[in-house]
């Protein structure tokens, strides 16, 4: 049989694709009888699964390279996950059977931007909460005279690490040592769907709300930060992103005693529509949509319908829903109209969107905030035209692909919070 890379390189991509879906039965009917005796189904998933434990989710496959040693070709495929990036070496004998396999993971190094000033600050471990759903967490204390103001960070959806990790990105470290080389502490941790994985069975997902996902524990952080004697207990706020922004108006009315919070790109749509917006965009982003796209969008279309639709007695299965998220959820997002909440707020808000987010978007969900908003002469807006959902300075249109790419939160959207928390 003669092999060729043009040949050899889509079996790869089908090796790595049944790993990613956890299909080790069919991953491993590739190997040669050698590798069959070196690496069984079982042994492969388990060092699978023990890998990839606290990758987060993944963003994007790559062929990374091919390369041709004496009578093996070796393809290497590469994984990008939110917080590490694995290479799968995929090695074929000249009968196209899998010889050989190797993974290796890398670690992103973390730069910190040019405005951070590593002196300014310690960092000390804390623990969110106790008991099955205690959480670890990073208090970023300013080395400067004390009580000074505080701000909890809340995630956006997904099981996010502490610093919200997206590829070489740490949009949450960013903002962390930043505020605190200013003189703002900062408390960060990993969430709970991210260190507790393995407790979100398929009974506790169907459960499962925003309450669970992040209310419960944002609330317990705030606590945490207040009890700290080197926080002024008056000025502790809260800085949302992405949906931590979007549910940070329930926290600010869960706990009325806030100095105020940040919304940083917090959507004023549907969730539902959300979602059908964001497939819309990205599908249409090469200008041109294929069949299965259009397919894709309709059954898209029709979950998003079956949400508005939903009624409180409503058993349906959450397949049958956008992103496969429960009934539960949705019903709890309808209950809880967070523009409505914001309005009844008393404290002061900042709101800051960036102006290339196609995730949120400025002309219709920074606007539903200054639209809500406007009588309020505590409530304070910053548009910032050239950033995108994660703050990172960019042109053109925002795509996922520039995620991938190493950046920063900007210095001005520090400086805009430090004026805010400050003044």
């Amino acid at each position: 049989m003669t092999s060729t890379f043009e040949t050899l390189t889509p079996l790869a991509q089908e090796f790595v694709g049944q790993i990613l879906r956890f299909d080790f039965t069919s991953a491993t009917a590739k190997f040669d009888d050698q590798m069959k005796a070196a690496l069984s189904e079982t042994e492969l998933q388990d060092s699978w699964l023990n890998l990839i434990k606290e990758t987060g989710t993944l963003l994007q496959m790559d062929v990374e390279h091919t390369q041709e040693v004496e009578n093996y070709w070796i393809v290497v495929i590469r994984c990008h996950f939110q917080q590490t990036i694995i290479d799968v070496q995929v090695v074929f004998n000249d009968h196209e059977q899998i010889s050989g396999l190797n993974f290796t993971p890398t670690q992103m190094e973390y730069h910190p931007p040019a405005y951070v000033n590593e002196a300014a600050f310690q960092e000390v471990e804390v623990t969110i909460g106790e008991g099955i759903w205690a959480l670890p967490g990073t208090l970023t204390l300013p080395d400067s005279p004390t009580p000074f103001p505080g701000v909890v960070l809340v995630h956006g959806s997904g099981p996010n690490d502490r610093d919200e990790t997206i590829g070489p990105n740490k949009t949450f470290r960013d903002l962390a040592w930043g505020l605190a080389s200013k003189g703002i502490a900062v408390l960060r941790y990993d969430k709970r769907t991210y260190t507790h994985s393995q407790q979100f069975t398929p009974e506790v997902v169907n459960k499962l709300t925003a309450k669970e996902e992040v209310l419960d524990d944002a609330l317990l952080a705030i606590d945490l930060m207040r009890q700290r004697t080197e926080v002024d207990p008056k000025c502790v706020f809260i800085l949302g992103h992405s949906l931590g922004a979007t549910l940070a108006p329930r926290l600010g009315q869960m706990d009325p005693e806030l100095a105020g919070i940040i919304i940083m790109a917090g959507i004023t749509r549907s969730l539902e529509d959300t979602i059908l917006d964001q497939f819309t965009y990205l599908y249409h982003l090469s200008g041109e949509i294929t069949d299965q796209q259009k397919a894709e969008l309709a059954d898209l279309q029709v979950k998003v319908d079956k949400v508005k639709g939903l009624e409180s007695s409503d058993h349906i299965s959450s397949q049958e829903l956008p992103l496969g998220i429960s009934v539960a959820y949705w019903q709890d997002l309808r209950e809880h109209n967070v523009v409505d909440v914001a309005k009844t707020l008393k404290m002061p808000i900042l709101v800051l969107q960036g102006g290339r987010d196609y995730q949120v978007l400025a002309a219709v969900d920074f606007q539903g905030w200054k639209d809500a908003l406007e009588d309020r002469d505590n409530a304070t807006f910053q548009l910032f035209p050239e950033l995108n959902h994660l703050f990172i300075e960019g042109e053109g249109k925002s795509t996922p692909q520039e995620y991938l790419v190493e950046g920063h939160v900007q210095e001005e959207v520090i400086k805009t919070i430090v004026q805010w928390i400050k003044g």
